[in-house]
């Protein structure tokens, strides 16, 4: 019994813990204390639900419960006089040991306040104050209710690096005073790329494991989703957060055709369509119709969204439109250039005008710094080299390519790829 009820805790809190989280975050302005009042509530309801059973609503339960705790250490702390007017009119019901009927009630009313604590908790999860590896450990271990066990795991890094990147980016957030707030509206957009930033960062770490022995973490795929929609949810009229989660709703939906039976990784145009996820092409696309109805210029997450789409919609990869990917590739290029796009670029353009095409744009990336330990470059010149029938260059291409590769399952990749030239 105690088992189903422990497992019901653990459910409602990686579902509700960001919530908790942000609301006890608006009262105390910290986001480090915030976190440890609403494990105290954590704490209550592993000490309570087992004897007296799981209420009717435990999210509110929990949420009411780490307010108690927010309280008294407003009391303590001699400040609740200047938090009381921000409390308001639910000041008895929080200050009840058992939460009364009318909570639900409560909470409903809440709502509103609660998706603008959340877009507060994710704003400043991701604050630019903060390293890049900092905010991504921080946003899976506030809005992903990952622990820092499985954030460790997922990233292979050693559990005390994840812990110190955790400690120390509240230290930061904390000792640089950064508000607990939205942001203003000029500065909404750098961060707004900040947080999408972010949760594409833990998508591809899912998508394309960057080291280890599997070529995804399906985990981390699954949060990353997870991040995206709730973004997309609390800000309906952002579109390159509607954006993201198409593109990301999109590639996820290849996962069950992108390894074979022993795990290894099966390129795009040899995978099985239909083993493509329907149900999450349909979300994509949908996604992607209201970022499009929103108008305005299309960022960079879009068109990513919209290359994404041309390979949802070919029923085939013969049928792709690739003269279309080229364009949105180049048009990408424009608005967010980096060789990686170009990369792509080259690629979309070998398909669509023939590998001498995409070959001329390889050859131009092959001095450029930002490339010198990517494996994809050499790995993409030795594609088109292949196809080209310059079959020694190709070999030495791949072979080059499997050298730099960090993940077992890739290096297999480029070096069966290397040996079939031979």
């Amino acid at each position: 019994m105690h088992s189903a009820t422990h497992q019901a805790i653990a459910a409602v809190w990686r579902m509700e813990s960001a919530k908790i989280v942000a609301v006890v975050a608006r009262m105390v302005r910290d986001i480090g204390l915030a976190e440890e009042l609403a494990q105290d509530a954590l704490v209550s309801a592993l000490e309570h639900w087992p004897t007296d059973g799981v209420p009717d609503n435990p999210g509110a339960w929990l949420i009411a419960t780490a307010k108690n705790r927010a309280l008294d250490w407003l009391r303590r702390d001699k400040v609740l006089q200047g938090k009381l007017e921000q409390i308001g009119s639910d000041m008895e019901a929080l200050e009840a040991t058992v939460v009364p009927d009318f909570v639900d009630a409560l909470d409903a009313a809440r709502q509103d306040d609660i998706c603008d604590d959340l877009l507060r908790l994710i704003f400043t999860a991701c604050h630019p104050v903060l390293s890049t590896d900092a905010r991504v450990a921080l946003t899976l271990k506030l809005l992903g209710g990952l622990t820092t066990h499985e954030i460790a795991r997922a990233f292979l890094v050693p559990e005390p690096t994840i812990a110190q990147r955790i400690t120390r980016a509240k230290r930061t957030l904390k000792d640089g005073q950064v508000p607990f707030e939205l942001p203003r509206a000029e500065s909404l957009g750098d961060r707004l790329a900040s947080v999408l930033e972010v949760v594409y960062l833990v998508f591809n770490e899912g998508y394309t494991a960057t080291a280890g022995d599997d070529w995804m973490r399906p985990a981390l795929t699954d949060e990353a989703l997870r991040l995206g929609r709730m973004q997309a949810e609390l800000a309906p009229d952002e579109a390159e957060a509607l954006g993201l989660i198409a593109l990301m709703e999109l590639q996820a939906s290849r996962t069950a055709a992108r390894v074979d039976a022993a795990g290894r990784p099966v390129l795009l145009l040899d995978q099985d369509r239909s083993r493509w996820d329907r149900l999450l092409i349909r979300r994509g696309l949908r996604a992607l119709e209201r970022a499009a109805a929103l108008g305005g210029a299309r960022g960079p997450y879009v068109l990513q969204a919209e290359i994404a789409a041309c390979h949802a919609r070919a029923p085939t990869g013969d049928a792709t439109d690739w003269a279309r990917i080229a364009s949105l590739y180049g048009e990408l290029a424009h608005v967010a250039p980096s060789p990686v796009v170009e990369i792509n670029r080259a690629v979309a353009v070998g398909m669509a005008q023939g590998p001498a095409a995409g070959l001329a744009i390889v050859d131009a990336l092959r001095d450029a710094p930002a490339l010198q330990a990517y494996q994809w470059l050499p790995s993409v010149r030795g594609d088109l080299l292949a196809k080209l029938g310059r079959n020694d260059e190709a070999r030495a291409e791949f072979e080059r390519a499997a050298a730099m590769a960090r993940n077992v399952r890739e290096r297999e990749l480029l070096l069966v790829r290397a040996r079939g030239l031979s």
